[in-house]
């Protein structure tokens, strides 16, 4: 019984996703984006951009059947630098936010027995490092990430905290590209993000190192 209602929860999902997706690409602001004019969907059609930006943004973050860069590059080519960077870093958190509670609350018995343990337990001893860790990870999918969260115990306040600053920093390099990185006025910006994500992975490499070597100590304590 309660595999059929877990089939049940996973088929709705997939209808669901799949009438956004159907929705998105037979809408009128992709025909217009094929056509090249974006400024007639900016001026006609704005609420109705930014939720289809959001909802595959949503899509982006459950099955990362679209590259991040290509959602990023299509919120720069419609809103420009600052505002494309602003609201894909914004409807990044809201995705993020209900892949979590899906994970946790719908399909935690369906998924929990196909996602490694290591995984799961690597989440729950780090918590807010691991996750900050993983978003500013290039070749972690996000949807690993909101998945392994949401079936963990990691609580939900460290979870959205860590994914809000990875996802800042990780998204601002990434604008970076479709910007233009061989523009001149760009290059400095380039370096300078690149620069600082070399520095905090450093220092969260030498806080990591430290803490294992802290909790080494310990357990050779309560061994003795």
């Amino acid at each position: 019984m309660i595999q059929i209602k877990n089939w049940i929860k996973s088929l709705t999902f997939l209808l669901i996703i799949s009438i956004m997706i159907y929705a998105m690409f037979h809408a009128e602001w992709f025909q217009v984006i094929k056509s090249g004019n974006i400024g007639k969907i900016i001026h006609e059609n704005l609420w109705i951009t930014l939720l289809i930006t959001l909802l595959i943004m949503i899509i982006q973050n459950t099955f990362t059947i679209i590259p991040l860069i290509l959602v990023i590059t299509i919120n720069y080519t419609l809103f420009g630098f600052i505002n494309g960077f602003l609201w894909s870093w914004l409807t990044s958190i809201i995705a993020a936010a209900l892949m979590f509670y899906g994970s946790r609350y719908l399909f935690q018995d369906w998924v929990l027995p196909r996602i490694n343990k290591d995984f799961v337990e690597k989440i729950e001893r780090n918590g807010f490092l691991f996750i900050f860790q993983a978003r500013i990870m290039p070749f972690i999918p996000t949807s690993l990430i909101n998945i392994l969260g949401g079936i963990s115990s990691i609580q939900f306040n460290s979870f959205i905290t860590a994914t809000i600053f990875g996802n800042f920093l990780y998204f601002f390099v990434l604008i970076l590209i479709p910007a233009g990185l061989m523009n001149s006025q760009m290059k400095d910006f380039f370096i300078e993000a690149f620069v600082l994500m070399a520095i905090i992975m450093f220092l969260l490499y030498k806080w990591k190192k430290k803490k294992r070597g802290e909790r080494t100590i310990s357990d050779h304590s309560k061994g003795v």
